[in-house]
């Protein structure tokens, strides 16, 4: 049999959306639980695709009762936390429901790099992507095409949401604005869409790291397909699992 397209994935995704709308409002104490699992599950994955120690346990331990675990850096235990205000912070701005604009992504980076002196800054250095050959914009041109991104947010063209969440991501890692952070700030404005329009949030899995970047090297070479079928795919991912737990 042959693998899903890309069409029969999102076709099938909004199919559960459709069941997931259905249920909406959720009771007030479910959304919130969710909001708590889906807080860690996404701070322990994205942190640990860029190389976090903390396990999924430990992470929940650190967010929901502040212990700190012994043999674990200071700063594993920082990233988890601001990436969790980061979170908090992209919820609000779903909710607002205003134009996406430098200002915001800048002040998601100032969330996840919280105490880095080049938190919220564009770099001012040009840059390699590791194990790899890419080579992404000259630190001179990035003002520019930041300007540029920021215009194609605020309005993107009318195309599926998941689409455009997929684009969203692959567009910000391949110009790199940032010096560090630069991956989970993509996947935390992905997620930004995704709330916005009403799907459950992207979790990559942190076990999937090397296919992730092989998807995101890909679509950066002409190739989108990889990387739209893994968004897609953990999208529906969540709304399985959403379905089930409200079920």
């Amino acid at each position: 049999m042959a693998d899903p397209t890309p069409i029969d994935i999102l076709q099938d995704l909004d199919a559960l959306k459709t069941q997931l709308d259905a249920l909406r409002p959720l009771a007030p104490d479910l959304l919130s639980n969710l909001r708590e699992l889906y807080t860690v599950r996404l701070t322990y994955n994205s942190t640990a695709i860029e190389g976090n120690t903390l396990t999924e346990t430990e992470t929940q331990i650190v967010l929901e009762k502040g212990i700190t675990i012994g043999g674990k850096s200071l700063r594993d235990h920082l990233e988890v936390i601001n990436h969790a205000e980061a979170i908090d912070f992209v919820r609000d701005l779903a909710q607002a429901n205003t134009p996406i604009t430098e200002w915001e992504i800048r002040q998601i980076h100032s969330l996840v790099c919280k105490g880095d002196r080049q938190a919220g800054a564009y770099r001012s250095v040009n840059v390699i992507a590791a194990g790899t050959n890419y080579r992404y914009p000259d630190a001179i041109n990035v003002p520019d095409l930041m300007a540029d991104f920021g215009d194609w947010i605020s309005q993107p063209p009318p195309q599926h949401p998941v689409e455009i969440a997929t684009e969203i991501h692959a567009r910000f890692v391949t110009i790199h604005p940032f010096t560090d952070g630069n991956g989970r700030v993509a996947r935390l404005l992905m997620n930004l869409h995704l709330l916005r329009t009403g799907y459950p949030l992207a979790i990559i899995q942190a076990a999937d790291r090397a296919a992730y970047i092989d998807a995101v090297v890909a679509w950066q070479a002409g190739k989108t397909k990889p990387l739209l079928v893994m968004v897609a795919k953990v999208v529906k991912s969540s709304a399985l699992e959403i379905l089930s737990l409200v079920n």
